[in-house]
This record gives C-alpha cells, sequence and structure tokens, in this order.
C-alpha cells in the first residue's frame, strides 16, 4: 500500500472504493500491480510511469491516464517527457488518442498550475526553446 500510496497519491487511495464488492479488486490491485510490478528494481518509476501513459494512451483509458498523470508528475517525470510520449503515440495508436490524451494532460497540468524553470541535472539553466523545439548545446568549433 505504501508504494500505491507514493505513486497515486494519498487522497486517490483514500478515495478507493470500499466494501464487499471491491474489496477483493482493490486487495487484487495492492498485492499484484503495487507489490508485485511496482516494486520491482528493473526499472525505475519514472520509467514505469511513461509506459503506463504511454498504455493509457493506447487502450484510451481517459480516467487511469488522467490518474497515471498526475502519478508520472510525483514520480518526476516533466511536462517536456509527457509530451514526448504523447507525440509518439500520434504515430502509433493513431492522431485521434494522442489528440484525447494531450487533452486530458492540458486539464491535469492546469490543475498542477504553471510549471517551474527546470534545471539541468548538470547544472545550469535548461535549454533555450524556439518555437517548441530544444536548441543545441552550443559547441566549440573543433581544430583542424
Amino acid at each position: 500500500m505504501a508504494v500505491r500510496r507514493e505513486v497515486l497519491g494519498g487522497e486517490h487511495v483514500d478515495r478507493a472504493p470500499r466494501g464487499r464488492f471491491h474489496a477483493e479488486f482493490q486487495d487484487l490491485i495492492t498485492r499484484y500491480a503495487w507489490g508485485e510490478i511496482w516494486t520491482r528494481q528493473g526499472l525505475p518509476r519514472r520509467t514505469r510511469s511513461l509506459i503506463t501513459l504511454a498504455v493509457m494512451v493506447a487502450l484510451d483509458r481517459s480516467d487511469e491516464l488522467r490518474l497515471h498523470l498526475r502519478a508520472a508528475l510525483r514520480n518526476g517525470v516533466t511536462r517536456a517527457e509527457i509530451k514526448e510520449v504523447l507525440l509518439q503515440m500520434a504515430v502509433y495508436c493513431g492522431v485521434p488518442a494522442a489528440n484525447s490524451a494531450f487533452h486530458v494532460a492540458a486539464e491535469v497540468f492546469a490543475e498542477k498550475g504553471p510549471r517551474r524553470r527546470q534545471t539541468r541535472s548538470r547544472g545550469g539553466p535548461a535549454p533555450k526553446r524556439r518555437a517548441g523545439v530544444v536548441a543545441p548545446p552550443r559547441r566549440s568549433p573543433k581544430p583542424v
């Protein structure tokens, strides 16, 4: 349950359906998805989040996509990385699926408020963007 809370947030987990009808299903997903898969060491949570986003787009599961967009942000996935996944899904899942996913992502991003300027892990500001394209880093010319 701890991993489920860390990834999805306690508020979501607390809202999960309770009662006899849902109990076995909640137990199943807690043990299987959150206890067996999300706790494996083979992939970091960020990567698991990106994969999950792609699958939710492919399956056209907008409610789960919304949930896992929030989880991806919580797991350190950037909005730019999410956009790249959605663009790739346009090629592999179709433009209508990606279009819907972009709308859902925009709603989730709006809930979270304006994004903070991110810095590169090696220090310094992120590369400047022009018309949605990341400018390549400047390099010194090679000696002849």
